[in-house]
């Protein structure tokens, strides 16, 4: 890539004080995370990054790795609202979204909004919910509204939904469909803690900062409006034709491997990214840069989200599984053989 200093001050829109902006409020939503959560800290990327981009998070992870107290203290940082829906088979789309109830008092219907109506939304074991259910969560995923009685209604700004699945615990399950995992921006596998974080966890929990209560006395560090800015930044980052390209051409492998990648990855390829992957490694990838101090896009953006934007969107075959082949090997043979502008 070139990066010629004249052409980026060219094309680029922001100057020296929106960065130095950016800087202070992406930092002190990164504060507020640390405070709450030990370590994690590409859980705490791809949050921010979603929060900015206003996408969804499909989450994989044993129990108990600090989820909820992720997105709780996210929500805190910026004065938002948060829920936690617990799926379950039995869940109706109208225990989600809400649901209209007689009155009869005053002889009419009135609407009852669900949990979905907040900032900050924590779908715990969605895959447990019926598909029926699922179905329900694309619109608000997607339009970032719902519909009640035919009468939509808009989803506030910030809206993110964060879902969580446990793979080690399959039985009573529904597998997402592919659709519904397409809306998602990003899937993140959570792992253990390390040995010293883990030290840190126990201190922490003794001395009482990760007790419930505090969790209300944490004012806001970011305001919504501060938000709304950031999302307006990042459309303004610069990426560069070549980087595009570098997109769509990674993109493109997924689809036809065996042109990329040695035959006997490729085999395992079923199914590749659609258009939505190369939207959601340009979008993020600004919000990185920002994140990062930077106006534009560099080639190494996208390798480090490739991961979180591609594994759920590469669909395997009956071999793989078979041969225990995961995506992320697949995604790894791509961005190692894709030529970096």
């Amino acid at each position: 890539m070139d990066n010629n200093n004249a052409t980026i001050q060219q094309n680029q829109e922001i100057q020296n004080e929106d960065l130095a902006r950016a800087s202070n409020a992406i930092g002190l939503i990164s504060q507020a995370f640390s405070e709450k959560v030990v370590g994690q800290e590409r859980l705490r990327a791809i949050l921010i990054i979603s929060l900015i981009t206003g996408g969804n998070i499909l989450l994989e992870s044993v129990p108990g790795l600090a989820k909820t107290t992720a997105v709780k203290a996210l929500a805190s940082s910026v004065g938002g609202t948060f829920k936690r829906i617990q799926c379950t088979p039995d869940l109706l789309p109208s225990d989600i979204v809400g649901t209209q109830i007689y009155d009869g008092s005053r002889g009419e219907f009135r609407t009852e909004l669900g949990p979905i109506h907040a900032n900050f939304v924590l779908l715990d074991e969605i895959n447990r919910s019926s598909a029926k259910t699922q179905s329900a969560l694309l619109e608000a995923m997607q339009e970032k509204q719902v519909s009640i009685g035919g009468v939509k209604y808009n989803l506030p700004n910030p809206f993110m939904v964060l879902a969580t699945q446990n793979p080690i615990e399959q039985e009573g399950t529904y597998e997402l469909p592919e659709a519904q995992l397409d809306r998602f921006l990003f899937k993140e596998i959570l792992s253990y803690p390390s040995s010293k974080e883990e030290v840190a966890i126990l201190k922490r929990i003794e001395s009482g900062i990760l007790d419930e209560g505090q969790d209300q006395e944490t004012e806001p560090r970011v305001s919504a409006d501060e938000i709304v800015y950031l999302q307006g930044l990042a459309k303004k980052v610069y990426i560069d034709d070549a980087v595009k390209d570098y997109i769509v051409q990674i993109v493109s492998a997924t689809r036809d491997p065996k042109s990329v990648i040695a035959p006997d990855l490729a085999k395992y390829v079923q199914y590749g990214a659609s258009p939505r992957a190369s939207i959601a490694l340009q979008q993020a990838s600004k919000v990185l840069a920002l994140m990062n101090g930077r106006g534009y896009v560099i080639p190494e953006d996208i390798k480090q989200l490739g991961f979180s934007v591609l594994r759920h969107r590469i669909i395997l075959n009956f071999e793989a599984v078979a041969d225990q082949v995961h995506s992320e090997v697949i995604i790894n043979a791509i961005l190692n053989t894709v030529t970096t502008p």
